[in-house]
């Protein structure tokens, strides 16, 4: 049978699975149709922010439904299945490609209600058991969501909430997505199905024609009858108190103008003499994002919107802008101001510069830009399905950032601790060159001191035992963390994945393959074929040595490097440490230490892989 003969026939049985699967979903998504939501991101040529978009839509669906019937997801894997079909059919209706539909949901069981996703919640009673009835969030997200100013509120309250929820259960996955739809559909006053709340919480992209139209419920008679009768009831009193209001007005307005100016100038004067980046003002920010348009928005994460501009020169660049609204956020922008604008290498993400303002009616506002990296992160491509990499390409990424780390810690004085080298914070430029980014947690060390004491922050399962046990900093903490990226690259496993009953931990995984002699199953199975076999071998012989749990034993950035590129032999590789009872790792644990819950069970998940690893 030809390939031109075999289309219609997947054709007509992809319709009949629709057909058929549509009749268990109870959502419905004829709203898909009708509401304004941007489609112009899912047409040919595809953008990247259309899976994005794509899933906010189908999330307004799971917003209902959980306002009609409590259920946070759908009770089963068949209605799951269903309602994904269901929502393609919808999408095929408006014209809408589906050559990519499977890269965004890719898993039918995903919107299946489980006690696991967050928390132990499935229903919004769970919810007010946990969260209680009267939170941040029911404060912030209850009003009309129009301006920067209200939304961010809002979306600040939901980052918090997320976090108390993990916090409560370390394997949760769904509680962001918990967060919006409860925001959504029970605490926001107008629902999900409303413009401005779809906008804001769930962070859907409106067409052009509607976001421009401005509202008037109110007829010109109404208006008229309404402005007459409030003249008629002050202008007794408007003459007396004219003066007295004008002079109050003016005061306060002067003192609430110094108030802000003064906090600009004070964030200048602390960062303006130790950088040489540029001072933006709003103003040139605002041009290049359209002022701050959802369209070109790119990303989003616990502290800041991310946001693609292009400068009056046609420069593209990355704007960031910070949400924290309290002291974190001030520490966190001038912590990354500082250091990042003192560094300048090419595989590290060049600050172009920064920006404060602060106004009455906006607040105080933060935001950093940078290089424009136009192939996204490395963790589009490894795990979203963005392109494949091909084995030169990874080989290239990994010697990247073994570069940009063995700079911050040899190539400045004092040295520089990244503390979050993860996947998301390798981005990715034209030539598919990697660059280091985000250094909102990074440390400085100082001369001549070999570990910092320090409170414990970035990514669990990345984090180096030792720093996420006792807050211990060293430069080897970061080449634990980049250890694991190096497993992840190779492999294409997530650094946690819960789909592996007795390994969570990628590094349990990768050592019991090496250890059996089945080095082969470590590699992608796209690159098996692809590269040399030793070559490969030995990059990740140097990732499991990298992220030993035992600090003594893993070698520094720079004999990394060396052994990727083949400059010194890679030693024998250690044994891990047995799970507690094994006596070389519980020699290593201070005498009469205290642990709390949340230390036992990262101390677990990095010695047996158990499933109680925390993950952010």
């Amino acid at each position: 049978m030809g390939k031109s003969q075999f289309v219609p026939l997947f054709l007509l049985f992809f319709r009949f699975f629709i057909h058929s699967a549509n009749s268990s979903c109870p959502i419905d998504f004829n709203y898909v149709e009708t509401f304004p939501w941007d489609t112009s991101l899912c047409h040919e040529p595809v953008q990247t922010g259309c899976c994005q978009t794509l899933r906010s839509v189908f999330g307004m669906g799971l917003a209902k439904y959980l306002k009609e019937t409590s259920l946070f997801y759908l009770q089963n894997e068949n209605s799951s299945s269903s309602c994904i079909a269901n929502f393609q059919e919808k999408l095929s209706n408006m014209s809408i490609p589906q050559s990519f539909f499977p890269s965004c949901f890719n898993d039918t069981s995903e919107f299946v209600n489980r006690p696991s996703s967050c928390a132990g919640i499935t229903t919004t009673q769970d919810w007010i058991k946990k969260v209680g009835s009267s939170s941040a969030l029911d404060s912030s997200c209850n009003q009309d969501l129009t301006g920067l100013t209200r939304c961010s509120l809002c979306l600040d309250a939901g980052m918090k909430v997320t976090s108390y929820l993990v916090s409560l259960d370390h394997n949760s996955t769904k509680c962001f997505y918990f967060t919006i739809f409860y925001a959504a559909a029970i605490v926001n006053d107008f629902g999900p199905e409303d413009a401005r709340t779809a906008a804001c919480v769930l962070g859907l992209p409106l067409a052009t024609s509607f976001s421009d139209k401005k509202s008037n419920h109110w007829s010109p008679r109404t208006v008229l009858k309404l402005v007459f009768g409030l003249v008629g009831a002050v202008v007794g009193i408007f003459v007396a108190l004219l003066v007295f209001m004008v002079y109050r007005k003016w005061y306060k307005q002067k003192k609430q103008k110094l108030m802000h100016e003064q906090y600009v100038s004070s964030v200048k004067s602390r960062i303006l003499p130790k950088t040489c980046a540029k001072w933006f003002h709003i103003s040139e920010l605002e041009q290049a994002t359209n002022r701050l348009s959802q369209r070109n928005m790119i990303g989003q994460g616990g502290y800041g919107i991310v946001y693609k501009g292009t400068l009056s020169d046609g420069t593209e660049v990355a704007i960031k802008h910070i949400l924290d609204l309290d002291t974190k956020g001030d520490e966190e922008f001038t912590n990354e101001a500082e250091i990042i604008s003192k560094i300048r290498h090419r595989n590290l993400l060049s600050l172009r510069g920064f920006c404060v303002t602060s106004s009455q009616f906006q607040g105080r506002r933060r935001y950093l830009v940078y290089d424009f990296m136009s192939n996204g992160s490395l963790d589009d491509h490894l795990f979203n399905g963005k392109t494949r990499l091909s084995w030169p390409q990874r080989k290239n990424i990994i010697l990247d950032v073994a570069k940009g780390l063995a700079y911050l810690h040899y190539g400045i004085k004092p040295a520089i601790y990244h503390r979050d080298i993860k996947a998301t914070n390798i981005l990715l430029d034209d030539d598919m060159n990697a660059r280091v980014a985000d250094f909102g947690l990074a440390k400085q060390s100082t001369e001549d001191q070999s570990h910092l004491t320090t409170r414990v922050a970035g990514t669990y399962g990345y984090l180096a035992p030792e720093y996420a046990l006792y807050g211990q900093l060293t430069e080897k903490s970061d080449v634990y963390s980049f250890g694991v990226v190096i497993l992840e690259i190779m492999s294409g496993r997530r650094v946690l994945d819960a789909t592996e009953s007795s390994r969570l931990l990628i590094t349990d995984w990768a050592w019991d393959l090496v250890k059996s002699g089945k080095m082969e199953e470590v590699f992608h199975e796209s690159i098996r074929r692809e590269g040399p076999r030793g070559v490969m071998e030995r990059f990740v012989r140097v990732g499991i040595l990298c992220a030993h749990v035992m600090v003594a034993l893993r070698p520094t950035i720079a004999d990394a490097l060396k052994m990727l590129e083949g400059d010194i032999d890679i030693p024998r590789l250690p044994d891990r440490p047995l799970p507690l009872s094994h006596e070389s790792f519980r020699s290593a644990i201070p005498y009469n230490t205290t642990w709390s819950s949340q230390q036992y069970s990262v101390f677990n998940s990095l010695t047996s892989g158990a499933k109680s690893s925390i993950s952010s």
